[in-house]
């Protein structure tokens, strides 16, 4: 076991603090419901690119990554470039009739369009696949503290679930946004120094390329075409069906604000994972027969200087905080506006649903909790690459319809679309080969009812007008 140094535990101690003082002013800012989900719509381009990242950007594109990559290699780098293929197109694309709707969760806008049976389905399916990531960044969270700590799993998946809960609980997106901002730059400095130091002591590119074979080490299909693959879709799909990300463009001050902080993502996030697989990569020519998920804690404490490796770690921790923290409000932001208001309580002032909010947030992480203890020696990435597919396939096409083809598709077949999807997909994970993803099931069966519901809808309003003649 690798002690800490002073010098650790003054970085740690030194970049936690500096984190909490931009926590605290977060804080300050939320004085009602709409602060807290959507930061009033006064978030700028940085707050946004914050928001995404903060929570796009967590274990799974770190430690997740170097796990990942230390098994097979540059299969690791599709959650972060399928991530930033989807922050183009959600910036490109979806960003603007995003923005116009003027709402505040997704079930909002699917709603609108579909009716009001769309709102409590897709607010289960959405934040079911939400949890789901959830529970990949306690697993992050868990490597990283018995990494740095004498603990036991169960007792690192508490102290994460507790950080959580008070990362977010007192900020809501502004304290995603703006933590995630300062943690952006700290993450970057770290994870990309971190990948420097890993090809310098690992003797170059050339010398990685000479140790690994080709296959599956150098190639993004190293799993095969079809779970690479998958990886990759899912991610883009879950981007831009996801509340968290799509709430950070909803926050916007601007369109234009919502669209070059969408942007700046995309371009961003990318790296990190080119980072973190050198790491993961540097460990297993040295470390071949260690444990996968403490790879990137394990270089830390190894290779990096104390005091740098004070600050990465306090990074790390951060960002696994508040990438749980960020998906747990976003779940939080859905239960309430969508079910606790309609169905629940319709007359709850806005003080009380600022504490079903919290609550909802703390209730979710200990859940998650649950889940964890059974799982802790899990593929980190494998439950945010089907987290991601679950959400897309629920909400992408339904969510395309709402946006691009209003009144064009039956609603009776997007609620439809909205239910057999994401159970396909589950059912797939059971009974289908694991060499194919269901995710391509649910995806394409969703694909199919939207367009029989194009047609219904077509045939409908052609009935409708001679029935008027």
């Amino acid at each position: 076991m690798l002690t800490l140094t002073y010098q650790h535990i003054i970085g740690i101690v030194f970049t936690l603090f500096l984190i909490t003082l931009v926590g605290a002013y977060s804080g300050r800012m939320v004085k009602n419901s709409s602060d807290f989900s959507v930061g009033g719509k006064k978030a700028g381009a940085g707050i946004i690119t914050g928001t995404i990242m903060g929570t796009l950007v967590g274990g799974a594109s770190t430690i997740g990554t170097a796990q990942l990559a230390f098994l097979y290699g540059f299969s690791a780098w599709w959650f972060t470039l399928g991530a930033g293929i989807g922050c183009l197109i959600l910036a490109l694309f979806f960003s603007g009739p995003l923005h116009r709707s003027d709402k505040e969760t997704v079930p909002q806008i699917l709603a609108e369009e579909f009716g009001g049976l769309a709102r409590p389905i897709s607010s289960i399916f959405v934040s079911l696949g939400t949890f789901l990531n959830i529970i990949a960044q306690i697993l992050s969270a868990v490597a990283l503290l018995t990494s740095m700590f004498k603990i036991s799993p169960i007792a690192a998946s508490v102290i994460s679930i507790m950080l959580m809960s008070a990362y977010v609980i007192f900020g809501g997106v502004w304290g995603t946004g703006l933590v995630g901002v300062a943690k952006l730059i700290l993450l970057y400095i770290s994870v990309i120094a971190g990948g420097i130091i890993a090809v310098t002591y690992g003797g170059g590119i050339g010398h990685f390329v000479n140790t690994f074979p080709s296959y599956p080490y150098f190639s993004l299909f190293g799993r095969g075409v079809w779970i690479d693959g998958a990886a990759g879709f899912s991610l883009v799909l879950g981007v831009l069906s996801t509340q968290t990300y799509i709430q950070a463009v909803l926050s916007g001050k601007t369109l234009r604000d919502a669209r070059t902080g969408s942007l700046i993502s995309a371009f961003m996030i990318p790296p990190i994972g080119i980072a973190g697989i050198f790491i993961g990569l540097f460990m297993k020519m040295n470390h071949p027969n260690m444990n996968a998920a403490s790879a990137f804690p394990r270089f830390v404490l190894e290779y990096m200087s104390p005091w740098l490796g004070g600050i990465v770690l306090a990074t790390l921790l951060v960002a696994v905080v508040g990438t749980g923290a960020g998906l747990a409000l976003g779940i939080s932001t859905i239960f309430t506006k969508d079910i606790y208001k309609n169905y629940i309580n319709k007359n709850a002032d806005d003080d009380r649903l600022l504490k079903v909010s919290r609550w909802v947030i703390v209730v979710c992480l200990v859940l998650a909790l649950l889940f964890t203890t059974g799982n802790a020696k899990s593929l980190i990435l494998k439950w945010s690459f089907m987290s991601m597919g679950l959400r897309g396939a629920t909400v992408f096409m339904p969510l395309c319809a709402a946006l691009f083809m209003k009144g064009k598709v039956k609603s009776s077949y997007a609620i439809c679309s909205m239910v057999i999807s994401p159970i396909s997909v589950m059912l797939g994970k059971i009974f289908l080969p694991q060499s194919f993803d269901p995710l391509f099931l649910g995806v394409t069966i969703s694909i199919m009812i939207t367009i029989l519901g194009m047609f219904a809808s077509e045939n409908h309003q052609i009935f409708e007008n001679k029935s008027s003649l």
